[in-house]
């Protein structure tokens, strides 16, 4: 394994910010670091505004004044701990101008002050508000999707699976979606780079720290969900990466989406690490797995 050298000097200029590992702090002060180098985007929507997604705050972006945009509800990663709007304000804005229609990021409440299940409540219940209100945000109700990174993918495989509303398309960005945590690279890439094993059980020790669900409940690991809960998925796109603790259960959830019928786009990519996907501009392979992304989402609502 070698990371390709543009992944390794982004991870060189982290390493140098000498911050303390996330499992060495406090969430207030993990959600701090990761706001401390935030950058404005280069990346020029049409129109960006907060709303209030039937009591969960989100923030719309239309690349277009078109009527009739197809809708991607988008959760951030984070490990249900740290992310915000604006963390993910970047990879909202590049997948709306890569996909021709409008993203709803979501600003769904966090662990460990609002533990599991209150993330996947916010998640659901924003869907179900943006299928209900489309058409007054200037998007088409039968035209919605749902996608996320890392623990903000675990969330939209979650909504998919529960069905609480039809769904057109799903994007799957290195999920967390089996968080017993006990894959082979797991341990190959326990000390990372970037995501460790150490890390993921903190973010999934403060998302269960309610005492609800628990790592074999499907809505925590959508891998262990039945088969027919699997099948209520829309067609989906998959991206894992080489270097990633998440990258063997990310492509079992695939061959899982797959054996039951589900049209599914599985991509891995060679030398990048967890993270990738917000960084296009700094990382090629991360301008290209967006634009995919995007073109994946506008085609398929082409062929529908």
């Amino acid at each position: 394994m070698e990371l390709h050298p543009q992944a390794q000097a982004v991870l060189d200029t982290i390493a140098s910010f000498g911050y303390p590992p996330i499992t060495e702090v406090s969430p207030s002060e993990a959600r701090e670091i990761r706001r401390a180098h935030l950058r404005p985007s280069a990346v020029d929507v049409h129109e960006i505004h907060d709303i209030d997604a039937g009591g969960v705050p989100a923030r719309l972006y239309r690349p277009s004044d078109d009527a009739g945009l197809g809708l991607l509800l988008y959760f951030h990663g984070g490990g249900w701990v740290v992310g915000d709007l604006d963390t993910h304000d970047s990879t909202a804005r590049a997948l709306a101008a890569e996909s021709g229609q409008a993203v709803l990021s979501v600003d769904y409440r966090l662990a460990p002050e609002h533990p599991f299940p209150a993330p996947l409540d916010d998640a659901v219940n924003a869907t179900r508000w943006a299928s209900e209100h489309a058409a007054e945000i200037g998007c088409d109700p039968l035209r919605l999707a749902v996608g996320g990174d890392s623990a903000g993918g675990n969330l939209a495989a979650a909504v998919a699976q529960l069905g609480a509303v039809p769904l057109r398309f799903q994007l799957l960005v290195y999920p967390v979606t089996d968080a017993r945590c006990n894959t082979s690279s797991y341990e190959e890439f326990r000390d990372g780079p970037y995501l460790t094993r150490a890390s993921m059980d903190w973010y999934i020790a403060h998302y269960l720290s309610g005492g609800e669900g628990a790592p074999d409940d499907p809505r925590v690991s959508p891998l262990l969900a039945d088969d027919g809960a699997l099948a209520k998925s829309p067609p989906t796109h998959v991206i894992t990466v080489e270097t990633d603790v998440l990258r063997d259960e990310g492509e079992a959830y695939a061959a899982r989406l797959d054996a039951v019928g589900v049209p599914t786009m599985l991509k891995r990519y060679e030398g990048m690490f967890h993270g990738f996907f917000a960084l296009p501009e700094a990382i090629d392979a991360g301008r290209e797995a967006v634009a995919e992304a995007g073109l994946g989402f506008r085609q398929v609502l082409a062929a529908q």
